[in-house]
């Protein structure tokens, strides 16, 4: 969903204005607004009222050690004392203590929320990470604290279709779609938008950024803190963005990791375009690492004999799937993990090199159909996802545009570029009004200093993101991992990364200027299949 490679690579990339195709967009609320007032009467009551933590719901799978509470918020910010949602709060309590000296108690610094982005993630298991080595240090000093935003269960869900419907497989995943494909999936995108809007009714409207940014307002507010400590990966660094613009006066300290491009321009669909570039780039990356382990693999070793490797593969699966549930659609949605996270790198390259070997386990095992539950929870997201970006800002209405666009951009990036299309294009035939992206931008001294991390080659939020935000943020450092394309850098293992994000937190220290961290060490292979 983001960056500027793009453009640069492709100048003649032709995108029709999308004030031209897109409903009419709601204009941004002025600090006045009846959305300002409401949110400032939600954060007094929730306030006022606290959180009573206890027991976590036990669809969440959340061990006995973590204690959970919801908080009230407005479903509509201009009626505060219409429908309220309850959003669900998790809380590891900070331990005080310092694994590099245990004598020493270690000062709290209050409530350290997180969001792992999507939109539609959960944030509720992140207080987990604080029996992680990395992450010790922090946890002595702060309470962790994650949530499950609005629409993602179990706070408020929301709901497209029947979760029994929602993983479709196995499928095709052509590279150069038909016509007659194109306008099946059209289809399908349409009927999807309907359903959103017919499950979520009137509500549907109201699952937008905006209203994410003041519920960390109101959340903070129920957590007693004067000011946010705020972390948040890949989108949630959009919402951080929103809540510096908006509440700048209650940031205590933030961090991004991995960043969404804030340019209003770019939110959501070019932001896409170029997300589906990117991936091009770091799947050649995993195919030259695939290449260089060629004695363990036997999948080429050139970067052209292993996408041959793939190709066939692919073949094989849309004549006969594996297990029954793997077509190339499958296969190219487990490789787009890999793209995301190369600790997925050994796994992939394994259960391929053992597909075209004759044992289709491996690959059955990690791109195969999921139980009802995890469909149900998939779906979840997925609807929550859609709602967000398709309300968030225009898209193009006329498929001809995202036909020309993406069929250019095809060319020289096929892997990911269509599957993108198939999951964002409800957005054409999205049935509610749209919001205006804010334009984040702060002056010296309205924010706190605050923490940038990339990985250089990040694909899911190409590097120009965070380039682009630290223009935006006054104050605000970034600290790159160089050559490196993991999504999600902080509390990993780069000790370098952690170094900063450690000073940070802990001490609010920030280096004087820019800086940059060599990249982690590439993933070992796995035993020969």
């Amino acid at each position: 969903m983001r960056a500027a490679a793009l453009y640069s690579a492709a100048g003649s990339l032709l995108l029709t204005t999308l004030a031209t195709t897109a409903p009419a967009q709601a204009a941004p609320p002025a600090p006045g607004s009846a959305e300002a007032r409401g949110t400032a009467v939600a954060a007094g009551r929730a306030a006022a009222a606290g959180i009573a933590f206890g027991d976590c719901p036990k669809a969440e799978d959340l061990p006995g050690g973590m204690r959970c509470g919801t908080v009230k918020v407005p479903l509509d910010y201009a009626h505060p004392d219409g429908k309220q949602l309850r959003l669900t709060v998790s809380r590891v309590r900070a331990t005080h203590k310092d694994p590099r000296n245990p004598k020493r108690k270690v000062p709290g610094q209050g409530a350290l929320l997180y969001n792992p982005g999507g939109p539609g993630g959960s944030g509720l298991h992140f207080p987990l990470v604080g029996t992680v080595p990395a992450w010790k240090r922090i946890a002595g000093a702060y309470d962790l604290v994650g949530y499950a935003p609005r629409g993602v269960a179990p706070s408020a869900p929301l709901s497209c279709q029947d979760p029994g419907d929602f993983f479709k497989g196995p499928r095709p995943a052509p590279t150069q779609p038909s016509d007659a494909y194109k306008k099946e999936r059209a289809a399908e995108a349409e009927a999807y938008a309907r359903g959103c809007a017919e499950r979520a009714g009137g509500s549907l409207r109201h699952y937008h950024s905006l209203n994410n940014a003041r519920d960390l307002e109101v959340v903070r507010a129920a957590l007693g803190e004067e000011r946010l400590s705020f972390m948040g990966a890949s989108y949630g660094t959009y919402l951080g963005a929103l809540y510096a613009e908006l509440f700048p006066a209650r940031v205590r300290r933030m961090v991004f990791d991995s960043v969404v491009n804030p340019d209003p321009a770019m939110v959501w669909y070019r932001n896409n375009l170029e997300q589906s570039e990117a991936f091009e780039d770091r799947w050649d990356d995993f195919k030259e690492w695939i290449a260089g382990h060629d004695a363990v693999y036997g999948l080429g070793d050139t970067p052209r004999q292993v996408q041959n490797s793939y190709e066939e593969a692919s073949e094989r699966l849309a004549a006969e799937p594996a297990g029954g549930t793997v077509g190339p659609a499958q296969l190219q949605g487990a490789f787009l993990r890999a793209g995301y996270y190369d600790d997925y790198w050994p796994h992939r390259a394994e259960a391929l090199s053992a597909y075209l070997k004759g044992d289709p386990q491996p690959l059955v095992d990690q791109a195969g159909t999921r139980t009802a539950k995890g469909a149900k929870g998939a779906e979840n997201a997925n609807a929550v996802y859609t709602a967000v970006e398709c309300n968030d800002a225009a898209w193009p209405t006329d498929f001809e545009v995202w036909d020309r666009d993406n069929t250019r951009l095809a060319r020289r990036a096929p892997f990911e570029t269509w599957d993108n299309v198939w999951t964002n294009l409800p957005c054409a035939y999205w049935r509610v009004p749209r919001q205006r992206p804010l334009d984040v931008r702060t002056v010296p001294g309205e924010l706190p200093p605050t923490l940038i991390l990339a990985a250089e080659r990040d694909a899911a939020t190409p590097y120009e993101g965070a380039l682009e935000l630290r223009r935006r943020l006054s104050g605000s450092v970034l600290v790159t991992e160089r050559d490196a394309g993991t999504h999600g850098v902080a509390g990993g293992p780069n000790a370098c990364v952690n170094g900063h994000l450690e000073a940070y937190l802990l001490q609010g220290r920030l280096p004087a200027r820019n800086t940059s961290c060599a990249p982690r060490p590439e993933p070992e292979p796995s035993p020969a299949p």
